[in-house]
């Protein structure tokens, strides 16, 4: 197995759709909850974000911490392993694999369904274009970091 080289501009692209696909549509179902918990409900919302500028900003301290303590890179599993035993890695592993499981899942959706909402004459192609973006996206993975990375690099920059 060969290390894969891949530029700062190209790690966020392959590394940080975790957190851009949740800025994409973490606000909008805040608000849809807020707005069926009914309009006195709708004053939270700067409460509500306030708390999660908090958490990203201790999240980045504690990352900015991993980093320093771990050069050569070192994700929860490691970390974990490394400092707490086998048992919590096992676990830091397991949620990792169902938190980018349910991100692939979920960014599809919402994705397809925005694309839906705006040509309406998708609709009855839903499925097929979920699976069609989810074969998409395996076969760009399968073909390595550096590849995927250059792929989503574009979308990726739109976005931001």
């Amino acid at each position: 197995m060969t290390e894969e080289q891949i530029t700062p501009i190209e790690g966020l692209s392959a590394l940080s759709l975790d957190a851009l696909t949740s800025v994409a549509y973490g606000p909008e179902a805040i608000i849809v909850v807020l707005a069926l918990a009914g309009a006195s409900s709708l004053h939270l919302i700067v409460p509500i974000t306030v708390a999660i500028v908090a958490l990203l900003v201790i999240l980045v301290f504690f990352y900015r911490q991993v980093i320093d303590a771990y050069p050569g890179g070192g994700g929860a599993y490691a970390v974990s392993r490394a400092n707490l035993g086998i048992g919590s890695s096992l676990v830091a592993g397991a949620a990792l694999i169902v938190d980018y499981t349910l991100t692939v899942a979920v960014s599809i959706a919402a994705g397809v369904a925005a694309l839906t909402s705006a040509f309406p004459g998708l609709n009855s192609a839903t499925v097929p274009i979920c699976l069609g973006i989810l074969a998409l996206i395996t076969l760009l993975n399968m073909r390595g970091l550096g590849a995927s990375a250059r792929a989503f690099l574009l979308p990726t920059l739109v976005f931001i």
